[in-house]
């Protein structure tokens, strides 16, 4: 994968050590201008599956092999799935189901959050991703009640019923261990599963990895170096069943219902964004979404950065009547709005995704900007097609965004920097290069 430094200098000049201010940022080959409407959509996304249709192809040999499959009438799919992994898993699993329309998909998603906690289960049993599989038509079942041991131990129990003739897992932490739980799921069937190359003493983990039937080899970043997560899945769908997923039916694709778009327009004229009335208490500018969360400390912001952004961005003319929205993950959102009442920030509003996962792509469609931590957002805003400016680390490059015309990617610096090393001036710059792109094309 190509990137462009937005520093000066060339493509060729991606090996050496580019630095503005703390961090380095890159943009990929293309622009920032988001792609048009259709006509008369009002402001809905264009969501129509374009993808080219994913169909078997012979390779040498495949792990499942054709005669499997034509007598399957049923597979189970083991992850531990976060969002991020969805948005492009989803074109695999709706490939697949494609190709073997007489297969039923089942997912097992592994809530590796378990906790005997009761405090948490309200929290874990509301994940987003539920939402979003329900919606899914080549899903036919989803396990999704694995929160607390006892549910887990009830599930797998159904999950043991159902006499599974293939189950494959695609879960790359704990590998040995999610081997030994679908050979435990189906006893007597073909299980496959991801296999990380064990020391020669380590007996136990051999022995997990022995109730495997096949294996996919683990990935590293450096074993598929210049791939996307979205190519190393699709090259594991390749492996497992001899498809081929054509490039283009990659890209992350979402389809926003009509009750949910009605439901972001609402919201936006409530906050006084552009659509409604304007007055005195209202937006004029662009709305730009602003996430610092994610599930791990090494890629959050915190949200005095955010309050800081705001209040910089404020401060330069393209953004001077801009509106915000700040993204909050339920749990934090107390906290969240005590610290921002505290601030006075205008037209700056706190958003969570409390009812429905699709509140938030359904929100995101309607930005001008997103900025976003390393997490899904900046997934979710390249499949909504809007900008997006991503802040990572260094140690992941293969889950940076796919869209290349539509994402600028600041990672931190040093090879162990955590995200929050990325500071407010880092994201300015971004920001001020963009602008005089805008004015150099449009002096006008």
């Amino acid at each position: 994968m190509i990137l462009r430094s937005l520093s000066s200098g060339s493509p060729d000049d991606i090996g050496r050590a580019v630095k503005p201010l703390r961090s380095q940022a890159f943009e990929f080959d293309g622009y920032w201008d988001r792609p048009a409407r259709p006509a008369g959509a009002g402001g809905a996304v264009d969501t129509t599956w374009k993808a080219e249709a994913a169909m078997p192809i012979s390779v040498n040999p495949p792990l499942v092999a054709p005669e499997r499959l034509a007598g399957a009438g049923k597979i189970l799919f083991i992850a531990h799935l976060a969002l991020g992994d969805f948005t492009y898993l989803q074109s695999c699993f709706r490939a697949f189901a494609e190709a073997y329309p007489h297969i039923e998909v089942h997912l097992w998603v592994d809530e590796r959050r378990r906790t005997r906690r009761k405090s948490a289960w309200a929290h874990l049993q509301k994940y987003a991703l539920y939402d979003w599989l329900a919606e899914c038509p080549f899903i036919a079942k989803v396990y999704n009640q694995t929160y607390s041991p006892a549910l887990f131990k009830a599930s797998l129990a159904e999950a043991q019923r159902q006499d599974y003739p293939l189950v494959v897992s695609l879960a790359v932490l704990e590998r040995h261990k999610y081997a030994l739980m679908a050979r435990k799921i189906s006893p007597h069937g073909f299980v496959v599963g991801q296999k990380k190359r064990v020391r020669s003493y380590d007996l136990p983990k051999h022995l997990c990895y022995r109730k495997l039937d096949a294996c996919i080899p683990a990935y590293t970043a450096a074993s598929h170096p210049e791939q996307h997560i979205s190519d190393i899945y699709a090259g594991w769908f390749t492996q497992l069943f001899g498809m081929q997923i054509a490039p283009a039916a990659r890209y992350p694709v979402l389809d926003i219902g009509a009750p949910w778009l009605r439901y972001a327009h609402e919201q936006f004229a409530a906050w006084g964004f552009r659509g409604a009335a304007q007055g005195s208490g209202n937006a004029s500018g662009p709305v730009v979404f602003v996430n610092a969360f994610s599930k791990s400390v090494e890629r959050s912001w915190p949200l005095e950065r955010v309050i800081g952004l705001i209040r910089t961005m404020r401060c330069a003319p393209a953004w001077r009547d801009a509106g915000f929205v700040v993204n909050v993950v339920p749990e934090e959102l107390a906290r969240a709005r005590a610290l921002f009442a505290a601030q006075g920030l205008a037209h700056t509003h706190l958003f969570s995704a409390e009812d429905n996962f699709f509140q938030l792509p359904a929100i995101l469609s309607l930005c001008d900007l997103v900025i976003s931590v390393e997490t899904a957002v900046m997934h979710l805003a390249n499949a909504v097609h809007v900008p997006v400016i991503a802040l990572m680390r260094q140690k992941n490059p293969e889950w940076v965004p796919i869209d290349r015309a539509n994402s600028t990617i600041i990672t931190a610096e040093g090879r162990d920097d955590w995200v929050d090393r990325i500071g407010v001036q880092d994201v300015m710059a971004v920001l001020e290069q963009r602008a005089e792109r805008a004015h150099t094309s449009d002096p006008a």
